[in-house]
Parts: structure tokens; C-alpha cells; sequence
């Protein structure tokens, strides 16, 4: 039976609609907002893989480019590889989702929202992660929400629900955010320098539309919602986890306090695999039991010794960063380098210059282009690993994206500097919190290139162990990788001295309160500025002059009309210059013209060739030009690149010429006097008259 059911979502109808298609799905919808509407599905296996320790959740964004008419290029003419876009809202969809499934739940749950048809104007994300939650909540998979998603644009000191483009064009703010009725679950933010309370403010404000989201879901879920479905569970022998606890315990709390990521993570997997191959003797049938216990005391472990003895595993206080250095021009080809350390976390961060035609174009949708890009590289040596190298995954383009929009609100403007930039962050050593150490690198790098920064960024990630039936709950400042392994929260804060351009944050609870969100923001700030005094104190403003390495811009505007001009016929003209001179030109219909030069000479001697393109021919003005063609009545000269006159035969000498060629030839070079330009434009030249006036000089 087909229902339907609707919500108004801030003056615009949410439709969803619920058994037309995809029945053989565990749970399906159809999400529509005006002409947005997009096909969510939930299904999940009905018994877990052998040897599956870890819950397997998959969620897929699915851009089809028919959804706005257009046929997909290349040569197969079908959707391929997902683009950066599809990823990060594929990870938007997981990231408030993962919680809420029972931590023993092992059955492969596929989440795929697919866009059918897309308006460009509603929220793609938002339907989806709406979409999600009411496929799951639906369906007999054992999903313990509901959940929502309202993306919030900030604009004239107003805070607006799903905006549209123009509002989201002027907004100071790109904020979306997830969560249950209760409380919330993911934040992802980019802002134009915004205030902690501006951004607590938007978040609670999209709580509250969430709260409402979350009713309707439940509405629909007792409607037509399905009863959930017991689950295998894992059976452990809680006589051997016992053991297991009592003999790992001292050992285990020892090793756990080493300071040292590296001697820490070697010590502590050798105890694991002793302590396995030691119980596995006495229980060989119990492998399982015996790896959750060893995980179960350590986890329990680390958070005590953080929640009770207020100790974090390397011995710092809690709202203490680790010791951090800076360095800039580090390498002497690229265009600037930065090399950010922070602890056991190390970044560095390259700033490639180029030419205005190397923006990247954004080919999915919608059509776009970027003209500021970082990229995030995490080698598998960061970490001490082996794996084969591979082209980046969810997590290293969901951490470049991060780092982009982090940096964003301080990249100068294309007029004030024409540059293409794009900075990518090799982590060099990974010990948490890598992807605000590439914020911090890239600031460093960009200065070192030269870029006017409008103020640095720097980036800090906050934790949080909290317990489970108290609901007590201790912050931890620029938390490392144990602690993000075994925490319950991950908020990273981008920001300059004045306010934040980015957050993400992640948790594995059921959800923050506001005091938690207000007081690790308040930390955050203050870790924030200690960075970047040591930031300041390697750099504090860009080098006043990019390196001989880059190439030089040259920008200037002209009279539109005459864009065509410089093109010519074919391109002739503009690929002449382009040919004499190496460089690259960029003409835009506003009239301005850009040249990007590897060196200044050829620079200038393609501003002087353009100029001469554009440059007007006036009467009475002398010019050097060249023969171009002769003709029985005179001879065609070229007196500025593109433009010729004509030399009648009868001013070409003081005395009289009976044949031109007996006077000029094709290639010669001479001066002519502009003697008139008709009102066809045509342009008479005259080398009799300049030969006049030297013989009236001479006299």
C-alpha cells in the first residue's frame, strides 16, 4: 500500500512517500522538496560474515546525471567514480547514523540515497540524511533513532533553514547539522569568521527544527514502521573475560601510560598477542571472547584514567597541547612549504601558484569551479603500515575538504590576487588530529608562497570521555590517537584570532548537550591562540615577493568589444603570441586579460603585443610597420599587431614610382605617418610624408 506523508519545512512541503518502489528493500522512500526528489533505501544482510568483529555500514550518495538532464562525458556515457561532492555527502549520511546501531549489531547494513531529480536549489544533503533515517526507522534493522538533518545559512544576523542559492550565496554561514530529539549528533560547518556564541546559536537553532523532523519520522515510523528483528548476538564467556581482566589488568594500565605513541603501540600489541596465544592455549575455542575482553579493559582503562585521575596516556593536563613547532621555506622548488609538528603529528604542506585557467571544474550536478584547493594525503608510513598505495578514500578527501573550507574565508579575492592556488598536506606522522595539523601547515605554506592572507587559520580537535549512566563528562584538549580511538567525541575547530571558518565533529554516543558543545568551543579558542602565537612567531604575514619559482601574472582590463581582437579570426591572433612568447592568456568577457608568464621578460613581451592589438590607431601618428602584401596600386603595412593600412603608390616616394616593387618588397619594415582612417575604418599611410618632413628638417 502506497502512503504518503508531508511536513512543512519552513514554508516548503517535505513529501515523503513510502511503498511505491523498491519493495524488496528493508525499508524505501521517496524524498521530495520541490523538484528535488531522491530514492533512499536501507537494507541489511540477514546474518553476519564469518569472523566480523566490527559493525559493517556502508552509505552511498548516488549523483545521476540525469536527475538534471545531462548526459554523462567521456567515452562510456555513464556515471563513473563519485565525485568529490557525492563523497563528502555520502559521509554526511554515515556520520549521524553509526551511534545509533547496538555496538554488538555485525549484520551488513547498505544505505544508498540516489538523486532522481535535483532543482539546484533545496538541500541534496539534507533530503538525504532525512531520507536515511526514515528508510532505517522503517525497516526491521535495528536502528535506534530517529535522526535529522537541517543544513542553516546565516544571513543579515539571521539564521535560515534550508536556504535557497541566492540566500546561501550571501550567508556567513554553511552549517549542517544532525541529530536526534534529544540532543545532537554531527556538526559540519564552514563560516566566514563567525563567534562561538553565533555558532552555538545556529546549532541550537537547527536542533530545534530537528526535534520537530524527528516527530514527523516517528509518525511515520508507527504508521507503517516494521518490527525489529532479533539479531545474532555475540555469546561471550564472561568467566574468561573475568580472567582475562584480572590478568591483563596491572600490565595493561602500565603500558597504556607510556607517552611514547610509537614504544606505547609496540609494547601493547605484543602484551595483546602474548595474551592471546597464552588464553587461546587454555581456550582454544573462545577466540573471540578473548580478543573483547583485552579491548574491553583497555578501553576501560584509558577512560578511567582520564575520567577519574584526571591523567591522559602521555602525562599531559587536560586542556594541554602538545609541544609544537613551525617551520616555513623548508623546500627550495616549491612555490612555498610549511611543516606544521604538533606531538606525534606531522604535516607538511605545499602551495602551488598557477595561471587562472588551472581552477578546477566541478562536474557533477551542478557545474562549478574552484580556484582555491587543498588536498590530504595520509601514506600509510604516518602510521608505521604497509598497505599499496591507492587514490584517496572518503577519509583523506573528507579531511581536504575540511581543511578547505577552513582556510576559504581568508583567501584573498581572484582581483587582488589573480593566482590558482592549491596546497596539499603530506602527513608525515600521524598521532591524531592530522587534518587541523594541515590546517595549520597550509597557513604556514601559503604565507611562505606569498599569498595575502586576509589573517591565519589554525586548528585544534577537542575529545570527550563521558559516562554512560551518570552522564558525567571530562574535555580533553588536542586529543591524540588513543584517546579518539577510545572517546566519544571528535570536534575539530578551525579558526583565526577573531572567529571559526570550519567545525566537524563526530561522536559514538547518543549525542552532546549544549553545555558540552559551548564549553569545548570555549577551549577550543584558547587552544586555538596559543597555536597561532607559535605560528606567528615562524611567520606573521606573507613574503613580500612569491618565489622566482612561480610564475608571474600580469592582469589589466580593456574595453570588452575588444576581447574579439586579441582573439582573431580561429584563434589566429591570440595562438601567435602565445607561440612567440610561452605564455598563457586569459580573457574574460568583463574585459579583463590575464598573461601568465614563467619569467618577466616574456611577460612584458606579451603585454606589448596585446597592447598593440587593443592600442587605437590615431591619425597624424607615426609607426614602424611592416609589408604585408604589394599590390599594383600600393602596398599593405601592418603598423600594429592585426591592423593595416594602405601605402598608395603614389606616397611612397618623393618622385614618381612606376612599379612598387621597385621601391618595396613583402617583409620590409618602414615609417608611415597616419595621413586618414575613412569612415569604413579603412587606414591611409604615408611614407612620402614622413620623407618630406626630414628633408624640411635637414634644410
Amino acid at each position: 500500500m502506497i502512503k504518503e506523508f508531508k511536513y512543512d519545512l519552513q514554508g516548503k512541503e517535505l513529501k515523503i512517500t513510502i511503498g511505491k518502489v523498491a519493495e524488496q528493500a528493508n525499508g524505501a522512500c521517496l524524498v521530495q522538496m520541490e523538484d528535488t526528489v531522491l530514492l533512499v533505501t536501507a537494507t541489511a544482510s540477514d546474518m553476519p560474515r564469518e569472523g566480523v568483529d566490527f559493525f559493517p555500514l556502508s552509505c552511498d550518495f548516488e549523483e545521476k546525471l540525469y536527475s538534471v538532464g545531462k548526459i554523462p562525458g567521456g567515452f562510456i556515457k555513464r556515471e563513473g567514480r563519485p565525485s568529490e561532492k557525492a563523497v563528502l555527502i555520502s559521509r554526511l549520511i554515515d556520520r549521524p547514523l553509526r551511534p545509533l546501531f547496538p555496538e554488538d549489531y555485525r549484520n551488513d547494513v547498505q544505505v544508498i540515497a540516489s538523486a532522481l531529480s535535483y532543482d539546484n536549489e533545496n538541500s541534496i544533503e539534507m533530503l538525504a540524511m532525512i531520507g536515511s533515517s526514515i528508510s532505517l526507522s522503517i525497516s526491521d534493522i535495528p536502528f535506534m533513532g530517529p535522526t535529522a538533518a537541517v543544513v542553516v545559512a546565516y544571513v543579515d544576523g539571521k539564521y535560515i533553514i534550508n536556504p535557497n542559492s541566492e540566500q546561501q550565496s550571501k550567508s556567513k554561514l554553511n552549517l549542517t547539522v544532525a541529530g536526534t530529539k534529544e540532543s545532537i549528533m554531527m556538526i559540519e560547518s564552514g563560516s566566514n569568521i563567525l563567534s562561538e556564541d553565533e555558532i552555538i546559536d545556529g546549532i541550537l537553532f537547527a536542533h530545534e527544527e530537528i526535534k520537530s523532523i524527528c516527530d514527523f519520522i516517528s509518525e511515520i515510523q508507527n504508521e507503517v514502521g516494521l518490527e525489529k528483528v532479533d539479531y545474532e548476538k555475540p555469546n561471550y564467556n564472561q568467566n574468561i573475560v573475568k580472567e582475562i581482566e584480572d590478568f591483563s589488568y596491572d600490565k595493561l594500565n602500565t603500558i597504556l601510560r607510556d607517552s611514547n605513541k610509537v614504544t606505547r603501540e609496540e609494547n601493547q600489541k605484543y602484551f595483546e598477542d602474548t595474551t592471546l596465544e597464552h588464553f587461546l592455549e587454555i581456550y582454544p575455542d573462545d577466540e573471540e571472547t578473548i580478543r573483547y575482553a583485552i579491548e574491553k579493559i583497555t578501553k576501560y582503562l584509558v577512560r578511567r584514567m582520564i575520567a577519574v585521575e584526571k591523567i591522559r596516556p602521555d602525562g599531559r593536563k587536560l586542556d594541554e597541547i602538545r609541544k609544537l613547532s613551525a617551520e616555513v621555506g623548508v623546500l627550495p622548488r616549491t612555490h612555498g612549504s610549511g611543516l606544521f609538528t604538533r606531538g606525534q603529528t606531522q604535516v607538511l604542506s605545499l602551495t602551488t601558484l598557477g595561471a587562472p585557467s588551472e581552477v578546477q571544474t566541478l562536474d557533477g550536478l551542478t557545474e562549478d569551479e574552484k580556484r582555491y584547493m587543498h588536498q590530504y594525503n595520509f601514506p600509510p608510513y604516518s602510521v608505521g603500515d604497509t598497505k599499496p598505495l591507492r587514490s584517496p578514500g572518503r577519509r583523506e578527501i573528507g579531511h581536504g575538504a575540511l581543511a578547505e573550507r577552513a582556510l576559504l574565508p581568508v583567501i584573498p579575492e581572484e582581483s587582488d590576487f589573480p593566482y590558482t592556488i592549491r596546497v596539499v598536506s603530506e602527513v608525515l606522522s600521524s598521532n591524531g588530529s592530522s587534518s587541523q595539523a594541515s590546517v595549520c601547515g597550509s597557513t604556514l605554506s601559503l604565507l611562505d608562497a606569498g599569498v595575502p592572507l586576509k589573517d591565519s587559520v589554525a586548528g585544534i580537535a577537542m575529545g570527550l570521555i563521558q559516562d554512560e549512566n551518570t552522564k558525567d563528562y571530562t574535555i580533553l584538549t588536542d586529543i591524540q590517537g588513543l584517546e579518539d580511538h577510545l572517546g566519544d567525541m571528535d570536534f575539530k575547530v578551525a579558526g583565526t584570532k577573531d572567529g571559526i571558518t570550519a567545525i566537524q565533529m563526530d561522536i559514538k554516543i547518543d549525542g552532546v548537550s549544549k553545555e558540552i558543545l559551548t564549553e569545548a568551543l570555549d577551549r577550543a579558542k584558547s587552544a586555538r591562540l596559543q597555536i597561532l602565537d607559535v605560528m606567528n612567531n615562524c611567520i606573521d604575514k606573507p613574503r613580500e615577493n612569491i618565489s622566482k619559482y612561480a610564475p608571474r601574472i600580469f592582469s589589466f582590463n580593456i574595453n570588452p568589444d575588444k576581447i574579439r581582437e586579441i582573439i582573431g579570426p580561429g584563434g589566429k591572433v591570440i595562438n601567435k603570441i602565445i607561440d612567440e612568447t610561452g605564455v598563457k592568456i586569459d580573457t574574460y568577457d568583463d574585459g579583463r586579460v590575464v598573461v601568465t608568464s614563467d619569467n618577466q621578460e616574456n611577460g612584458e613581451k606579451a603585454l606589448q603585443m596585446i597592447e598593440d592589438i587593443v592600442k587605437e590607431v590615431e591619425v597624424g601618428e607615426t609607426y614602424l610597420g611592416k609589408v604585408t602584401k604589394i599590390m599594383n596600386f600600393g602596398a599593405f603595412v601592418e603598423v600594429l599587431n592585426g591592423k593595416e593600412g594602405l601605402v598608395h603608390i603614389s606616397q611612397i616616394s618623393n618622385e614618381r614610382v612606376n612599379k612598387v616593387e621597385d621601391v618595396l618588397k613583402v617583409g620590409d619594415e618602414i615609417l608611415v605617418k597616419v595621413t586618414e582612417i575613412d569612415k569604413q575604418g579603412r587606414i591611409n599611410l604615408s611614407r612620402k610624408a614622413l620623407l618630406n618632413e626630414k628633408n624640411f628638417n635637414n634644410k
